[in-house]
């Protein structure tokens, strides 16, 4: 509950979305009860940094003196696409690491199986986005070297990801290694054509093309837009009427199946419950 309400940004929860939440598409007869005793003990912790409040039939929570780290995340990845847009390469790298500095694990803990279904996704992805902004300003920075063993590696964690792919080529080119520059996007073409049976998207060829003329400056300078429903506020928007996986985060009732994975959604400076 601690974690949908944060990840709402402010904006009311109904009190049947919450129950569809922790119950899924059955919830007990006497959910509404049972949601009002855990905002009544979830306030219990709060110690004055975030406030729960109830508004019509259903409820909100405010951030007071508490620091909610994935909004952090999301003002200086904010922060970090103005810098590379407007070429402050500097500032934009700086940023960028420092958002992802937040991320401590694999997203979201101790939340229902429907409710990191939902989020985790758009939470996931806009990570990988601040990483690949961070990237292009690297490689504005002339840090190509330092960058292609990361390149790498991810490239081969996330192997339909063309965006790093196409940086992975830039950095090779940049590094006198135009042949394997090539070589990666060839695999890249192949890969994409055995597994999803497309060709290669704009990014990959924009890379190729601009390798192929020597004009590689400028490649990164557009930053990624912001993914559809990386907002909190659209992610549980984004919750269909009825979900259908049946759980409870917290209670009496027989203890569901829970992720017990670090993530984010604590608010810093606060006990953790």
């Amino acid at each position: 509950m601690f974690a949908a309400l944060l990840l709402a940004d402010e904006q009311v929860l109904p009190d049947y979305r919450l129950g569809e939440m922790l119950w899924g598409r059955t919830p007990p007869e006497t959910y509404q009860a049972q949601i009002y005793t855990y905002a009544s003990r979830l306030r219990q912790h709060l110690d004055r940094q975030a406030e729960i409040v109830r508004k019509g039939t259903g409820y909100l929570l405010r951030t007071a003196s508490g620091r909610f780290d994935y909004r952090e995340f999301q003002r200086l990845c904010h922060a970090g696409r103005t810098a590379l847009r407007k070429r402050n390469y500097s500032y934009a790298t700086e940023a960028l690491q420092e958002a992802l500095a937040l991320w401590r694990g694999p997203t979201l803990t101790d939340v229902t199986d429907r409710l990191l279904e939902t989020a985790g996704p758009g939470i996931d992805e806009a990570r990988m986005e601040a990483l690949e902004n961070r990237i292009s300003a690297d490689l504005a920075l002339r840090r190509h070297e330092e960058l292609t063993p990361e390149l790498v590696a991810l490239v081969g964690a996330h192997p339909l990801r063309e965006r790093l792919r196409a940086q992975l080529m830039v950095a090779l080119y940049m590094s006198d290694r135009q042949a394997d520059a090539f070589a990666v996007y060839h695999g890249g073409r192949q890969y994409l054509e055995e597994e999803l049976g497309v060709d290669p998207g704009p990014a990959l060829r924009h890379a190729y093309q601009a390798i192929l003329t020597g004009e590689v400056d400028g490649i990164w300078r557009e930053p990624a837009a912001v993914p559809t429903g990386c907002h909190g506020a659209d992610v549980i928007a984004s919750v269909p009427d009825r979900l259908t996986i049946p759980s409870s985060l917290m209670g009496r009732a027989p203890r569901p199946e829970l992720r017990h994975r670090p993530g984010m959604h604590t608010v810093k400076g606060g006990r953790r419950r």
